[in-house]
């Protein structure tokens, strides 16, 4: 179950023009948009990821200014954000054990944070609707390679609604408004 206090949204990559050539990107940015604003409504931290931003631009308009009221992005070199020593400390410092992973592309960047936090014991979700491939195949095979090692597949709506756990909850009509 997914316990706000437990965890913290990593969004990997959503940058430049690679963006623009991932599968249903209009989907994936207006998904991003719901959950970066559901996870804020729930006080859920946010770490965001940027690859190689001098070469691959900085991180897409249709979702930065949602960005805005969180430290700035983390740049990394490797696929892996785990192996970014900024990403690392400040995930190890907020003491959050389950990370709901998302970005792009599904099946690089995403699959092997993914794998490099599981063999830490991490809990991951990957929230499905908010991580692309430039391939619907691509972006399956990431999918499939995350769950077959041990990670959570979900989607925007359900993971928000699981970390709300009743209606009466003081963020139920923000995220409820957000979902519509």
């Amino acid at each position: 179950m997914i316990e706000p206090n437990k965890t913290i949204l990593t969004i990997i990559d959503v940058q430049g023009k690679l963006a623009d050539l991932m599968y249903n990107k209009e989907e994936l940015f207006k998904n991003l948009g719901i959950l970066i604003r559901g996870a804020q409504a729930l006080e859920i931290p946010i770490l965001w990821m940027e690859q190689l931003p001098e070469k691959l631009g900085p991180t897409r308009e249709e979702i930065a200014p949602f960005l805005k009221e969180t430290t700035g992005p983390i740049s990394k070199t490797p696929f892996s954000a785990w192996l970014s020593p900024e990403y690392r400390e400040k995930l190890l410092v907020s003491r959050r054990t389950h990370i709901l992973l998302c970005g792009i592309e599904t099946h690089i960047c995403v699959y092997q944070t993914a794998l490099d936090l599981l063999e830490r014991d991490f809990e991951v979700t990957l929230v499905a609707d908010c991580a692309s491939s430039r391939t619907e195949a691509n972006r399956q095979i990431g999918i499939d390679g995350i769950r077959d090692r041990g990670g959570w597949i979900s989607c925007t709506e359900s993971v928000l609604f699981e970390a709300l756990k009743t209606p009466e909850h003081p963020a139920f009509r923000t995220i409820s408004k957000l979902v519509k």
